[in-house]
């Protein structure tokens, strides 16, 4: 039965016999009892003999000191006299954490009161949000998301920025949406004077197909009006609609530090940015491709789709590949997706990485675009190099550059 297996799982073996359940003897289990001698001691222990034998057991171990009085305070809730106890979601859990409480003191001596439930086994996980902010932070921005797919149509919630560096005493932000490719058409929140931390709470609506919806990157860029009216770039988040976000009816809530716009004009071939991580101790190589700009699309941008090629090599012999979603038409295409490899610490210095941008064709053919290496000493230079180097001098953290695309040969 199922109250004669919980008693066998959450009881310690003595406190069994002393309590005297019907199912355990010194030697071992029994048969079981009649259905209503089970219920009895399985689902309703008494609580004082428990608490005895708990405070004999501690008093053997030197472990700890129960007060049989401190049943007196426990809440309703967690009184193990109640009918039902240990079949509940709270009665397991509580009686799991009292004898814990209990018989796992640090140091001889330790005073241990039953019942005084260690609140950090039931704390859930603090929303650290709106407090923890990184330095150099240009801002956070919260927003939902919601597709209906029978009316095509994605509904986005501006709800609120905080922590924004406007160039002046006042900020007075705006917010500007787009939905990539596409940065002729926009909508726009309204402004709010006067502050860094508005509260926008506004609604829009996007008419997109489910065909490309996962093809579509929603753009919001934040912008301080001046006194004079004029628009200065405070920042911006870029949010990829892949399908895992677009996953159900319900409105998604998300929030995103917002990123500065680079003004760097693009390279010749283009530019990609991704970041690179270790994990020594789980030998993992991890690559987070970002996004590229100002590539050079050989077709029409409206039948022609981008993706970018991840390749490890060790000693320029090819181990593995894999390869982002393909991005329709655009030249600024944004992928935000991670790939890992298994590479053992010692083989980074024979190792290197190569991603290819390849553009796909009518038919099945393809075009690569441009490619970058980074790797050690071996095989790069510059910043390529400095990105690897970086890697690996801050182990398990994502180190993010962008990278100029260099000429590739054709195969």
């Amino acid at each position: 039965m199922a109250g004669h297996q919980l008693c066998h799982s959450w009881c310690p073996q003595p406190f069994k016999a002393e309590i005297g359940c019907p199912c355990t003897v010194e030697s071992g289990p029994m048969p079981h009892g009649t259905p209503a001698r089970h219920q009895s001691c399985c689902l309703t222990p008494p609580a004082a003999a428990l608490v005895s034998v708990l405070a004999r057991a501690a008093q053997r171990s030197g472990s700890a000191r129960v007060a049989p009085s401190a049943f007196t305070s426990l809440a309703p809730e967690h009184n193990l006299n109640q009918p039902g106890m240990p079949g509940t979601t709270q009665g397991p859990l509580f009686l799991g954490a009292f004898i814990y409480e209990v018989l796992a003191a640090p140091h001889e001596g330790d005073a241990c009161m039953v019942g005084a439930i260690n609140p950090e086994l039931y704390k859930f996980p603090e929303d650290k949000s709106e407090t923890d902010f990184p330095d150099g932070c240009l801002g956070r921005l919260w927003f939902s998301v919601e597709y209906e797919q029978e009316a095509e149509r994605l509904l986005v919630g501006l709800i609120k920025a905080q922590h924004l560096q406007a160039p002046s005493e006042t900020c007075s932000p705006l917010v500007k949406l787009y939905l990539l490719p596409d940065e002729r058409r926009f909508l726009q929140s309204k402004t709010k004077r006067k502050t860094s931390n508005p509260q926008f709470d506004e609604h829009f609506i996007f008419q997109v197909s489910s065909k490309t919806i996962t093809q579509r990157v929603l753009k919001f860029s934040v912008y301080h009006v001046d006194r004079q009216r004029k628009h200065q770039l405070l920042g911006q988040v870029l949010f990829p609609l892949k399908n895992e976000t677009l996953v159900g009816d319900c409105r998604r809530v998300i929030w995103r530090d917002l990123e500065a716009e680079s003004l760097e004009p693009p390279s010749e071939f283009g530019d990609l940015q991704f970041c690179l991580s270790y994990n020594d101790y789980l030998s993992r190589l991890t690559v987070v491709v970002l996004r590229a700009k100002g590539l050079r699309l050989q077709e029409d941008r409206g039948i022609v789709s981008v993706f970018v090629k991840v390749s490890l090599m060790n000693h320029n012999k090819f181990v593995k590949c894999k390869k982002t979603s393909a991005v329709l038409g655009s030249i600024n295409p944004v992928y935000n997706e991670t790939f890992s490899f298994k590479a053992d610490a010692t083989e980074l210095d024979t190792a290197s990485l190569s991603l290819t941008v390849v553009q796909n064709m009518e038919g099945d053919k393809s075009q690569q675009l441009g490619r970058v290496v980074v790797g050690p000493y071996m095989y790069t230079r510059g910043r390529e190099l400095e990105h690897w180097d970086e890697m690996l001098s801050k182990p398990k953290e994502l180190v993010k550059r962008w990278h100029a695309l260099c000429r590739t040969t054709e195969p």
